[in-house]
């Protein structure tokens, strides 16, 4: 190595690092990537020498399993002589290296030439219910014709139900099959981000360049300008830019406009003007359906799906908890080379995801609790089999979601398959009838209802 290597500055080691793990994503399934690539760090570089830092748990496994891997993402970005060397979490570059080497600056946010799509996020991967199905069919239809329809889009609902899937998907179709349209993705942080680094360094020309030329612009999580007035004002013009030259504009929140009360009106009015599609938590099917295609994309042939219908039970608050609480489980079993059962996802589920003594019980946890105490599986409190002894179950189910929960009857039918609010209603009356003169109903209520109080 010649003398004197001079030290890449910190853009290119972010570029390199994000180019090496974007390298990685693309290779191995999303769950492999997130357990055991997803951790490590770029610790520093020399030359075309890059040092890894794994955390202690991993380090051995990564080493064994994956440096072949690692080595050959980190070819395609340095070259055919680029090399790889994993180090612990007290590594650090010796003094006499400083001359030729560079410790890597932490990773806190693309360097701002790059799109930054995860090329995973795509259509065919997004699981369609009736809480998203709004949402996508606009995503898909903007996609397809970017500028013409729907424009802005704005995407809302609350953490974790797929609104950077959406996002990510419109960028990727449009990058695939837009004829060279140029689209710029980027969080409302790494929006500020680049803003205040451009306007300190004098570069305020490019990131207009890169912003203001785009024909998708994508933003995610736009509630989080709020209150950075010069962003505002800057993110304010770029809209109006962009919109008067007919590129197309997505934005993603939290809340619909009119609730990002801290944000500029006119920004909220620009934000309005187009359409506004929810997302709305998945149901037991929906989400049973988007473990079931995580599953078979990450090549989890091992997981029962028993398993997964009771991860599904279990978990009720967003995909990305949905998704988070699968990796747990596989990693889990994995590391003690146990089988991921239903009983193993039940007691490690009821320890990371508790219910408060005092909450009622859930939709899902009446369906679980059903499934555990009648015999029956959570599949068939969804089926349409007629069989008595699933229709008397499913009865007793949907008795105790009228009685425990505050959902209303179309939400209740809409949980069980899709039935309508009489069928509920029905069930309702007949168990409810039942009560006083069968024993056999008020064993089977009183069953459940034993099941649900047992601790998490």
């Amino acid at each position: 190595m010649p003398d004197h290597v001079p030290a890449p500055p910190d853009d290119e080691l972010r570029r390199t690092w994000h180019g090496v793990r974007r390298e990685l994503r693309a290779e191995v399934p999303d769950l492999t990537f997130h357990i055991w690539l997803e951790p490590l760090e770029l610790a520093a570089r020399r030359g075309g020498h890059l040092f890894v830092r794994a955390p202690d748990h991993i380090r051995t496994w990564v080493e064994e399993r994956y440096l072949p891997l690692l080595a050959g993402a980190t070819r395609k970005v340095l070259g055919n002589d680029a090399q790889v060397e994993i180090v612990d979490g007290e590594w650090a570059l010796e003094a006499d290296d400083d001359q030729h080497a560079h410790a890597a600056p932490p990773i806190a946010g693309p360097p701002g030439d790059e799109s930054f799509l995860n090329p995973k996020y795509t259509f065919e991967q997004f699981v369609i219910g009736d809480g998203n199905r709004l949402a996508h069919g606009a995503a898909l239809a903007v996609a397809e014709q970017p500028g013409q329809t729907y424009n802005p889009l704005f995407i809302q609902g609350p953490p974790g139900l797929g609104k950077t899937h959406l996002l990510h998907a419109i960028g990727n179709y449009v990058q695939a099959y837009g004829g060279g349209l140029t689209v710029r993705y980027a969080t409302a942080e790494m929006f500020t981000t680049q803003y205040v680094t451009a306007s300190r360094g004098g570069g305020m020309p490019a990131f207009h360049e890169r912003f203001r030329h785009a024909d998708v612009l994508l933003i995610d999580d736009v509630q989080f300008l709020a209150e950075k007035m010069r962003t505002e004002e800057e993110f304010f013009h770029t809209f109006n830019a962009l919109y008067e030259a007919g590129s197309q504009l997505v934005l993603t929140s939290d809340r619909p406009p009119g609730e990002l009360d801290a944000l500029e009106q006119r920004l909220r009015e620009r934000f309005a003007c187009g359409l506004i599609a929810e997302l709305e938590p998945p149901s037991i099917d929906v989400r049973l359906a988007i473990l079931r295609t995580r599953a078979r994309l990450d090549a989890l042939h091992g997981v029962p799906d028993e398993t997964l219908a009771e991860i599904a039970r279990h978990v009720t608050s967003s995909v990305r908890a949905l998704e988070g609480a699968l990796i747990r489980v596989v990693a889990y079993a994995s590391l003690r080379g146990q089988t991921p059962t239903p009983e193993l996802a039940m007691g490690l589920l009821h320890k990371l995801y508790p219910r408060p003594a005092d909450a009622p019980p859930s939709l899902a946890d009446i369906q679980s609790a059903t499934a555990e105490a009648l015999g029956v599986s959570a599949e068939d409190l969804l089926a349409h089999d007629r069989r008595p002894h699933l229709v008397f179950a499913r009865q007793v189910a949907m008795y105790l979601a009228r009685e425990l929960t505050n959902e209303s009857l179309p939400a209740i039918g809409k949980q069980f398959g899709g039935r309508n609010h009489s069928t509920v209603m029905h069930a309702h009356r007949r168990i409810k009838a039942n009560l006083e003169s069968d024993a056999n109903t008020a064993r089977a209520v009183d069953g459940v209802r034993g099941q649900l109080r047992r601790p998490s």
